[in-house]
């Protein structure tokens, strides 16, 4: 704790000037991971800090374009610009100098950069508070600053190239091993994990197949897992709609069971499985799984009540037999 008292003692100095004619940087001490999958083309950040909401401030990201953390005193206007920077042409380490230049306080920052090609560009400044680093990989970036180990960044690294799954779940593992080697100095507190890859160029807000964040918890990864899997289940879910949409039942079910398998506490998912069910014709599987739901979640008993047969198949029926009277809905 001496060590970190005198590094912020030292850094006040050099961002003394910043203070003096408007707000100061915020201290984003923490430590993060830009990185790509290069046959999906996806390509995203994971964070984690004590300091609340670091998914608000440190991951920027943009479809077929790059990924940015900026951290440390941190610079929100690194992610957006460098973002322009190569959409406009730039590689990432030109984009990443070519900012770093223009900021008095550069030494104080930490930026991780990835673009669409896989090029990377790192900036650990050397007024960053210890233990700060980074590392440089394949299709990846590890970098942190304010640590309780050096070894944070490299063993972020090794488990980023020995995990197996989704970029996702490999940025996972990469957090994970972080928080392992002695993370943030001070724990932990927020987590993010944002991915993009090109979905829609005319809806954009399709391209962030990731959007995670966890503001303020004792075990942020942990926690990020718990979302991560449940991201999935519900993924799985609207998969099952699309199938019963074109009236493949069968996958829509497999779709459906793998969804709670995921998620077996999930009473959103069961209750939707049961309208599934009873559209196909399955009444006895709908009625228990519209059972359960309400087991588990009494709401779901006032809500099916007011519920149309467009949005829930033979609701009637249901209702019957589990004797939930049918609500008046005309105004």
């Amino acid at each position: 704790m001496r060590l970190i008292a005198a590094c912020l003692i030292f850094c006040a100095g050099t961002v003394a000037s910043a203070w003096a004619t408007g707000p100061g940087p915020d201290l984003c001490a923490t430590f993060s991971i830009v990185a790509r999958d290069s046959t999906t083309g996806e390509m995203g950040v994971g964070v984690q800090s004590h300091w609340f909401s670091v998914g608000s401030t440190v991951p920027w990201a943009e479809a077929d374009v790059g990924a940015v953390a900026t951290q440390s005193f941190v610079e929100p206007a690194y992610g957006p610009r460098v973002l322009e920077r190569i959409r406009n042409g730039a590689r990432a380490t030109t984009a990443l100098v070519e900012e770093l230049q223009a900021d008095s306080l550069s030494t104080v920052r930490q930026v991780l950069v990835l673009d669409a090609r896989g090029n990377l560009g790192v900036h650990t400044g050397d007024e960053c508070i210890p233990y700060a680093g980074h590392h440089l990989g394949s299709d990846h970036v590890c970098a942190g600053n304010l640590l309780a180990s050096p070894d944070v960044w490299d063993r972020m690294s090794e488990a980023f190239e020995g995990a197996k799954g989704t970029l996702a779940e490999r940025i996972l593992a990469a957090l994970e091993a972080g928080q392992a080697a002695g993370g943030d100095a001070r724990g932990g507190q927020s987590a993010a994990i944002l991915i993009v890859r090109m979905v829609d160029p005319e809806r954009p807000w399709k391209n962030r197949t990731v959007d995670l964040r966890v503001e303020d918890h004792p075990e942020p990864i942990a926690e990020m897992r718990r979302l991560i899997v449940l991201q999935r289940a519900y993924a799985l879910a609207d998969e099952g709609d699309g199938a019963f949409a074109r009236k493949d039942f069968a996958a829509a079910m497999r779709l459906y069971d793998a969804a709670l398998t995921l998620a077996p506490g999930n009473d959103e998912i069961l209750f939707w499985r049961g309208s599934m069910k009873m559209g196909i014709g399955d009444e006895a599987g709908a009625i228990e799984d519209v059972r359960q739901s309400i087991l588990r979640n009494p709401r779901w008993r006032d809500l099916i009540s007011r519920l149309p047969g467009s949005a829930f198949p033979g609701v009637e029926r249901i209702c019957a037999a589990l004797e939930i009277p049918r609500a008046d809905t005309r105004r």
